[in-house]
């Protein structure tokens, strides 16, 4: 078997583990928080305190949703979706330019146009099919 092969071996068992790992935590994470939610339910000042803000943040939607509805505020609600659309988009761009920029240089580092050298770094994630 050769050091490949092997540190791949190795590699996948530290997947494997891993996800096992998080699966555990993550059930025993939601556990904790149903014992919580539990304890906080059966509270009577906590649930009076719930109910109230519950009141008032419906009379806030309200509120807001008056407020929404004058035309300077739609007008500044679609510049800013307009924007968040944009930024979305430029991300996507950005992150395959510098996939490009890491294929074709080797290298995972890039200098801007400011000086500052930066790092390109990937973000994985592991997903069920």
């Amino acid at each position: 078997m050769t050091g490949e092969q092997l540190t791949l071996i190795n590699c996948e068992s530290l997947i494997n583990s891993g996800v096992v790992r998080y699966d555990t935590l993550k059930r025993e994470t939601i556990d904790l928080k149903s014992q919580l939610d539990s304890i906080l339910e059966n509270d009577d000042e906590y649930q009076k305190i719930c109910e109230e803000a519950n009141k008032q943040s419906k009379l806030k939607k309200i509120a807001k949703q008056k407020v929404m509805q004058r035309q300077e505020a739609r007008s500044l609600d679609d510049k800013i979706k307009d924007g968040n659309s944009q930024l979305k988009e430029l991300k996507t761009a950005l992150s395959d330019y510098l996939a490009q920029y890491v294929t074709i240089s080797g290298s995972n580092q890039i200098e801007l146009a400011d000086g500052v050298v930066r790092q390109i770094l990937y973000t994985a994630k592991l997903i069920k099919r």
